[in-house]
């Protein structure tokens, strides 16, 4: 007892020194939120480059972004200047904000701990979360990060059909762990990537901008159809079709919308191989597109998996694949008992909960269509004043502006895509660029993001348009 009593007040004493410390601290405040490290930026740069591998990059290296704060669409680097973020789709419902917070906060001051213990917490997100979606959805697994969910559920095909082989799209990105790479093209269809397997079969991307398919009424249909040909090759091959993965939206694929009755096409012809149709929503789902929670209603299809992460937790690590309770049971049946250390621990489960009462009460999804129609109809504007952008597209706060040399040969323009996102950046706007060519300036910034954002970004926009081509 008296030894137990000694650690109370070592810890109560603990507590008082730190708060002193807050005190006193002058790289203290209630802005900051943040004790100097007490290096300066090129120490900083100088331990992570000896440190940390080199295959880990840093946005605009060799001049990198040191950020010690952030709130809502706003970061800040260590002299607290603000920079506007256009591309953090983690912090979905804005940076730090102070309800995913407290109620993170609040349970690890309780409880911490993994999922084989009864949780309120635990099954009440389950119900929540589920309720999201439409029947015969019913059913979730709790992981960490997108691409565990993405390892489960190609797992989940391959005990459904006893099978081996898969269809994906070209230039999607579903992780990086080993079978989540064979089914991202992004990432094994680089230079020094490990290549296509045997065992996967490659869509064309359906990109109605600069693909051969390019009539919207039509092209969906027809870019789909090239499922039955790769079903068709699985066959001829010995093998069966395990199932179909894609993302909803293609983000790194450079912003791609899927035309309509894509998903449609390919869902029928892959069900009737016996395979699963697996929609991938970790970095658009929760909302973004404006028009629900999930991208791929637009399509008009139920999938069999969900694939969710990144938006789920705003930053806190938690992920998850949503799938039907035969699925899962037969999963049951033929495999050992699924258990995720962290998966579904009463942390990650009080973070999910705050960050789903967020999108309701503050009305994120109705936000992001009413900010995402505004953003969409000024780039079309700017579009109109510079022939350099060839296309814009976009649903909800999920955009892209393509660079093109020559709107007749669609050529792509790397070059002024890269300076106008460095333009921005010294105006201390934060974008990037993706697709194939590197030539897409993406946006999908935090949900908090505005109308006055919008004005403020098309202004630097065009300014740096203006600049570049000069």
């Amino acid at each position: 007892m008296i030894l137990l009593m000694a650690q109370y007040l070592m810890n109560f004493m603990s507590l008082l020194v730190w708060k002193n410390d807050e005190d006193e601290d002058p790289g203290f405040t209630e802005k900051n939120k943040t004790v100097s490290s007490g290096l300066s930026k090129e120490e900083i740069y100088r331990l992570r480059k000896k440190h940390v591998a080199n295959a880990c990059i840093l946005f605009y290296d060799p001049d990198p972004l040191q950020i010690v704060r952030a709130q809502g669409q706003y970061m800040y680097d260590e002299l607290d200047n603000e920079y506007l973020d256009c591309i953090n789709n983690v912090c979905h419902v804005g940076h730090c904000h102070p309800e995913v917070v407290a109620a993170a906060s609040r349970q690890m001051a309780i409880l911490n701990t993994n999922s084989r213990y009864l949780s309120h917490l635990n099954s009440t997100y389950s119900e929540q979360l589920t309720s999201l979606f439409p029947d015969p959805l019913d059913t979730v697994f709790f992981v960490n990060s997108g691409s565990e969910a993405t390892e489960l559920s190609l797992e989940l095909c391959r005990v459904w059909n006893d099978a081996t082989d898969f269809i994906c799209v070209d230039s999607g990105y579903h992780g990086h762990t080993r079978s989540a790479i064979t089914v991202s093209n992004y990432k094994f269809g680089h230079p020094r990537g490990i290549g296509q397997p045997d065992y996967i079969q490659m869509m064309e991307l359906p990109d109605t901008y600069r693909g051969k398919y390019r009539d919207l009424e039509t092209a969906g249909e027809k870019y789909g159809a090239e499922a039955e040909t790769l079903v068709e090759n699985i066959r001829n091959r010995g093998a069966k079709v395990a199932g179909f993965i894609g993302e909803s939206a293609l983000s790194c694929g450079g912003q791609i919308i899927l035309p309509q009755n894509y998903l449609k096409t390919i869902y029928r012809t892959v069900r009737e191989a016996g395979g699963l149709c697996i929609a991938d929503e970790v970095q658009v789902g929760f909302g973004r597109c404006g028009t629900g929670m999930w991208v791929y209603e637009t399509q008009g299809v139920v999938p069999d998996i969900v694939t969710i992460g990144k938006p789920m937790g705003n930053g806190h690590p938690i992920a998850g694949v949503v799938t039907t309770r035969k699925i899962a049971e037969k999963y049951r049946l033929n495999r050992p008992e699924y258990f995720n250390t962290y998966g579904g621990n009463p942390v990650s489960m009080a973070v999910g909960l705050a960050v789903l009462d967020v999108i309701k009460k503050e009305k994120l999804v109705e936000h992001a269509h009413q900010t995402g129609t505004v953003f969409l109809q000024e780039l079309k504007l700017l579009q109109q004043r510079h022939d350099c952008i060839g296309d814009v597209r976009g649903i909800g706060l999920f955009l892209g502006i393509e660079f093109v040399k020559c709107r007749d040969s669609r050529e792509p323009d790397e070059d002024t895509a890269v300076s106008v996102k460095k333009f921005m950046y010294k105006n201390k706007i934060i974008v990037s660029t993706e697709g194939r060519y590197n030539n897409i300036v993406k946006i999908k910034p935090p949900m908090k993001f505005d109308e006055a954002n919008v004005a403020h970004f098309i202004k630097h926009f065009d300014r740096a348009i203006s600049e570049v081509k000069s």
